[in-house]
């Protein structure tokens, strides 16, 4: 019986050791185990293996291209690259176009305004100068003492008026033209010509205007100052109330009659006067306006048509 004891004893001590080996517990330090890129790969759906089989399928895809490939991919790519410039190109033309477009229209409108004024202008002319013929026949052989109403409507429109004759061109849109590059934008090159004709016009009329101020300067306003009666503007204009234009008109067409004091009888020199008013009459008045302002006119009328017909304006 001890011999059995002591056998199981011992059988015990053996099998202890190993499990407390197995139970005790120890300081094992748990790391992470390395994960191989392979791993990686595999896990994340092998994108070592497609990039491999893309690249191989890239050099595969060259190796089999001949020179009708590469002629047609340099085909597609020159095409590209000319619908491009094709199409930059077209939006280039369609904003000048509408450039042109536009410009054509507020010109239009500027010249049709004008070519209106310049008419009002040259009747004002013809009656002003028939207004100084008026004069030159009356200080001939009539009385400067009873002065006739008629005298009176002549000597405002022939001597006392200046500016109703004038003619300003506007210019806005013939500056931005010119200043600003934009005549490019006309591609008709006898609308650029007439503009050109258009501008030396203008620049005539003008400078025969300023000739005009000085003749007027020299030999009107002397004859002016010398004999006019300036209250009769005053009881015409009534007393400043209404423009003198305007009332001169009014005074024409009505039957009231204002008297007029012909100033400085005995300064009045009849010669000299008369070859002052023709020469006022024939050397500026219808000089400027049979050629300068005729010539404007003209120019403005062709301009104003082949607008019309290039960009069916109304």
């Amino acid at each position: 019986m001890m011999e059995e004891k002591n056998k199981d004893r011992r059988r015990k001590r053996k099998i202890s050791p190993e499990i407390n080996t197995e139970t005790e517990p120890k300081n094992i330090s748990i790391s992470q185990p390395k994960i191989s890129n392979s791993s990686v790969a595999m896990q994340s759906g092998k994108p070592e293996t497609k990039n491999i089989e893309e690249h191989h399928h890239y050099y595969e895809s060259r190796e089999n291209k001949n020179w009708k490939n590469y002629l047609f991919d340099f085909f597609m790519l020159f095409l590209a690259v000319f619908c491009g410039f094709l199409a930059e190109n077209y939006r280039g033309d369609k904003v000048e176009e509408n450039q042109a477009n536009q410009l054509a229209k507020n010109f239009y409108e500027e010249l049709k305004n004008d070519s209106i004024i310049v008419q009002t202008k040259v009747e004002f002319r013809i009656k002003q100068e028939n207004a100084l013929k008026f004069l030159m026949k009356y200080f001939k052989d009539s009385s400067l003492t009873n002065i006739s109403k008629a005298f009176e409507i002549n000597y405002m429109y022939g001597i006392n008026f200046r500016s109703p004759s004038l003619f300003e061109p506007r210019t806005v849109v013939l500056d931005q033209l010119k200043n600003s590059g934009s005549l490019r934008y006309f591609k008709n090159n006898e609308l650029q010509k007439l503009i050109g004709d258009l501008s030396i016009a203008i620049h005539n009329v003008n400078d025969r205007q300023k000739l005009e101020s000085s003749i007027r300067i020299e030999y009107i306003n002397p004859i002016d100052i010398r004999h006019h009666d300036y209250e009769f503007n005053e009881r015409l204009s009534k007393n400043g109330t209404v423009s003198l234009i305007k009332a001169t008109f009014d005074y024409e067409k009505n039957n009231e009659f204002i008297p007029f004091h012909f100033n400085s009888i005995k300064k009045f020199d009849k010669v000299e006067t008369i070859n002052a008013l023709g020469f006022v009459c024939n050397s500026a008045l219808n000089s400027t306006r049979t050629m300068h302002f005729q010539k404007y006119i003209d120019v403005n009328a062709e301009l104003l048509k082949v607008l019309r017909e290039e960009y069916h304006l109304k």
